[in-house]
């Protein structure tokens, strides 16, 4: 049976952390700003919202939510992170994803400057990124799923990776950070996905798999070799009506069975969902001392 991953614990050491860097750049005069945007009312991006909010309190880290009504224009959005990107205190801003049909997700995201991008998703952050960089923004999932690997003994070095999923949000990025030449990288990755012939070969091949493909229980058994570590990215809601919600939370593993076959599994809930919000606190860090100029 798979040894668990508990992310929860590792997010916990992480936060940790960041509250010791807060007090150490509140000692020099800063608090961290972080700034998030939610506009409309998707039920789940509020509950996100509320988590990161909850994070940032717990660290010490200065955070504003911005509230804006469903019916926003693109100017309307704009105009607030122009303001945003002009206020010093604010060192990160993220702007919750996805949002309402009339506004243009990438003109939004190559609105919000570079050096507040704490999502990592602007065009100047994914490419300091490729090029590894070491002050760039991660993107969180991904960064999260690295950390992960490292802080559990599961150093993905000299190992093979195969991603199932290739999202601008989790699979590409994901793909770049374990093959970059530094710790937490020098990976070999197959980056699979729905077109990938014979897609349950090519998975086993990896002695690390990671499944952000985003459909519920998608891989099996027999995607995994004995022995792999199998990363879980998907966060996925089936109707279960023997639950007192009507619903369960799954991931893109189908974890019973799998978990007889890996050596290590993230579960769902518990995995790498709280890995993704302690890592966007580490980048609103690093994007504090960088403004700042506090090192």
């Amino acid at each position: 049976m798979a040894e668990v991953i508990d992310g929860k614990r590792i997010a916990a050491e992480i936060r940790q952390e960041v509250k010791q860097d807060v007090d150490e750049l509140k000692a020099h005069g800063i608090t961290p700003g972080l700034s998030v945007v939610l506009v409309g009312e998707d039920p789940a991006s509020a509950v996100y919202v509320r988590m990161k909010a909850k994070a940032c309190e717990e660290t010490g880290i200065k955070s504003e939510v911005i509230r804006m009504p469903e019916e926003t224009t693109q100017a309307e959005l704009e105009s607030v992170i122009d303001r945003l990107n002009g206020d010093s205190s604010v060192h990160g801003i993220l702007v919750q994803l996805p949002l309402p049909s009339q506004i243009e997700e990438r003109d939004i995201i190559f609105r919000i400057a570079p050096e507040k991008d704490v999502d990592g998703f602007h065009p100047v952050s994914v490419g300091r990124m490729m090029i590894g960089d070491s002050a760039a923004f991660r993107p969180a999932t991904p960064a999260g799923v690295v950390e992960l690997l490292t802080r559990t003994g599961n150093d993905p070095s000299g190992k093979r990776v195969t991603i199932v999923g290739r999202s601008n949000i989790v699979g590409k990025p994901l793909a770049v950070l374990l093959s970059l030449k530094m710790e937490g990288g020098n990976a070999t990755v197959t980056l699979a996905h729905s077109r990938t012939p014979d897609l349950p070969a090519v998975v086993r091949e990896g002695d690390i798999v990671v499944a952000a493909i985003g459909v519920p229980e998608f891989v099996k058994a027999e995607f995994v070799k004995p022995g792999a570590v199998v990363i879980d990215v998907g966060v996925n809601r089936v109707d279960d009506p023997d639950t007192e919600k009507g619903y369960r939370l799954v991931g893109d593993v189908a974890y019973d069975e799998v978990a007889e076959v890996a050596s290590a599994i993230t579960p769902v809930p518990g995995g790498v969902g709280p890995m993704t919000i302690a890592m966007l606190l580490t980048n609103c860090i690093k994007a504090a001392r960088a403004i700042s100029g506090v090192s």
